[in-house]
């Protein structure tokens, strides 16, 4: 009786799940866990430890040095150049004791996991607070697509796949500690909701999924299975980032208490994001983001915006697009006066207290795409994740009767999958396609390869950081850097000629063939012939055999019995004898033409 007031007692207290979420790191305690919670706690202290992506240089810069200047977190910095990042701490002051450098290449999956290996043996017991991917390329120029160790074009495996990769090995970590968060840095051009996701071409669209679903590897450059865009692969990226944090949050939030969130601080127009843009760019870019669109914020106040997210108590809400100032382009009037100090969505100013969170478009919260991203993502990069369970009460009188139950439901499965018409579980399938629409090729192949023309006289030579740096060779030929007029002319004629003597030689081996076969047809007629030649003079010489003994019998008999009129009778004989020969021969000429006929003909 006792126990069944205190089970009422805790249903009343507890009525939902969640209520039992504290208990998640609940484990029997033991000497070694003690011993690492210790030698943890002497390393790191109270600290937060916080794993960053791309700290050398603009966002992750500034976001690693607003974090340190707290002195309440130990910073991690993910990159892929130890040297500069040396450099780097030293210029801008970094609290080395709190701050460790790693290497990193996102443009290898081996390398994304040996980092995380020598992070859990640099941090021992200690779990990570937080995660922040903010590495990215950015290679909008190119004809053709770069690629990573692995094959897979550089900006949708360095922005995207490796850190999906990297948060899937670090998920049971993040899970341990006491106010975890994930946060994916977006960006608005993945957003189409908006001017800057919507109104500017190329619009990220991930559409089907094709490239993904056949491996996105060379010569598959895009996500959605057509040709090369360097722009979109940067836009489709974001895209994906952000559709990945909110199906992380629906999988994974309930159960392990990470929130995960992503972000757009604003168009830091002055960052080495564009080092690989022309000159050109890089100077006037900045000037039309602040003064014309008010979108323009600065690295320092950029890496305020994402220190925010990681630090402010707020910010610990998952399934959120964070933005700040929230209004579209507000006193644009001013900007000149303000020095593009304006108030709208993602333009510098405002202050912390400007942050909210933004709307997110169709195409990020769109589920069926969402799901297919994460599958054919799981596969590519042979990412493990966690079962996706909810919050579940540790009752024990619960697991009892739950384990009675799931014995008996399995025998009625049993039953129920015996052939039988109507059973069809475990038949279903997809089709899946995609293709180019008849305007996509139409308009590419006359429209667009003349403003493709146009625009590489007006733009220039690509920076030499563009046009370098690929780990693999491009496959498909059409995607080269085409060669200059008249070169190309004189390439032209030389495959006509090339192609003329390929045709030449297999005329010539074609006539040569039939020549043999023409020899070959000829020798097995005359072969025949003299066969058949053969067996008509045997027959005939037997015929004449014959009729000489029927003479000689029949003149004997007449001179024995009525002469005349028997030796009559066997002359005619013999003759029909001597007839039948001539059929004969005449049927071997006739076989020989025959024969002469067909070797003409072949």
């Amino acid at each position: 009786m006792a126990r069944l007031i205190a089970l009422c007692a805790l249903l009343l207290l507890a009525p939902t799940a969640s209520a039992f979420k504290f208990m998640k790191n609940w484990k029997v305690p033991t000497i070694q866990g003690e011993i690492a919670r210790k030698a943890a706690r002497e390393k790191f202290g109270s600290k937060k430890l916080v794993v960053i992506t791309g700290t050398s240089s603009g966002l992750g810069r500034k976001t690693a040095a607003a974090l340190l200047r707290t002195g309440k977190y130990h910073v991690v910095g993910a990159v892929r150049d130890l040297d500069k990042m040396e450099l780097v701490a030293e210029m801008d002051g970094f609290d080395m004791s709190s701050f460790t450098p790693m290497f990193c290449e996102l443009n290898s999956f081996e390398s994304v996991r040996s980092f995380v290996d020598d992070l859990k043996e640099f941090k021992a017991a200690k779990p990570v607070d937080r995660l922040i991917c903010n590495a990215a390329v950015y290679q909008p120029s190119l004809p053709y697509a770069k690629w990573s160790v692995d094959g897979h074009e550089q900006q949708m495996q360095i922005n995207f796949l490796s850190h999906f990769l990297m948060t899937s090995l670090l998920l049971d970590d993040l899970a341990q500690a006491d106010d975890p968060r994930c946060i994916y840095v977006g960006s608005v051009t993945g957003n189409d909701n908006t001017v800057g996701g919507g109104g500017v071409y190329p619009i990220a669209d991930l559409k089907e999924l094709d490239g993904l679903k056949l491996g996105a590897k060379n010569p598959i450059s895009m996500f959605d299975g057509y040709n090369f865009d360097g722009a979109k692969a940067y836009k489709d990226s974001k895209l994906c980032l952000m559709m990945t944090s909110n199906l992380l949050h629906d999988k994974y939030h309930k159960q392990t208490g990470i929130a995960f969130s992503s972000i757009y601080p604003g168009c830091i127009a002055e960052s080495p994001l564009f080092r690989e843009k022309r000159e050109w760019f890089r100077k006037y870019f900045p000037i039309f983001m602040k003064y014309i669109t008010g979108g323009f914020v600065g690295e320092e106040e950029a890496g305020m915006r994402l220190f925010q997210v990681a630090h402010d108590p707020r910010c610990s809400k998952s399934g959120v697009y964070w933005s700040w100032n929230g209004g579209p382009r507000e006193g644009r009037a001013d900007a000149l006066e303000t020095d593009g100090a304006i108030l709208g969505g993602g333009g510098a100013g405002g202050g912390w207290d400007s942050i909210y969170e933004n709307d997110q478009s169709d195409k990020v919260l769109n589920k069926e795409t969402q799901s297919d991203l994460w599958k054919y993502s799981t596969i590519i990069t042979s990412a493990e994740w966690p079962p996706a369970n909810q919050p579940k009460s540790p009752c024990p009188t619960l697991k009892v009767i739950g384990a009675i139950t799931a014995a008996n439901n399995a025998k009625e499965d049993a039953k129920r999958m015996k052939p039988q018409p109507g059973m069809v579980g475990g038949m279903s399938h997809k089709v899946l396609s995609g293709s180019a629409s008849f305007t996509d090729v139409v308009v590419g192949g006359t429209v667009g390869k003349a403003a493709k023309g146009m625009q590489g006289l007006l733009l220039g030579k690509l920076p030499d950081e563009a046009v370098g740096g690929s780990f693999q060779e491009e496959v498909r030929a059409e995607q080269q850097p085409r060669t200059p007029g008249r070169a190309r002319r004189v390439l032209r004629r030389l495959a006509f000629w090339k192609r003329a003597k390929h045709a030449e030689e297999a005329a010539e081996a074609d006539a040569a063939v039939a020549e043999a076969a023409v020899a070959a047809a000829e020798a097995a007629v005359m072969a025949e012939a003299a066969v058949m030649t053969e067996a008509a003079h045997a027959e005939t010489a037997d015929v004449n055999m014959q009729h000489d003994d029927h003479a000689v019998v029949i003149i004997n008999g007449a001179n024995g019995i009525s002469g005349v009129n028997g030796a009559a009778h066997a002359n005619d004989h013999a003759h029909a004898e001597v007839d039948t020969a001539a059929e004969i021969e005449a049927r071997i000429h006739e076989a020989l033409a025959t024969g002469a006929a067909k070797t003409t003909n072949a």
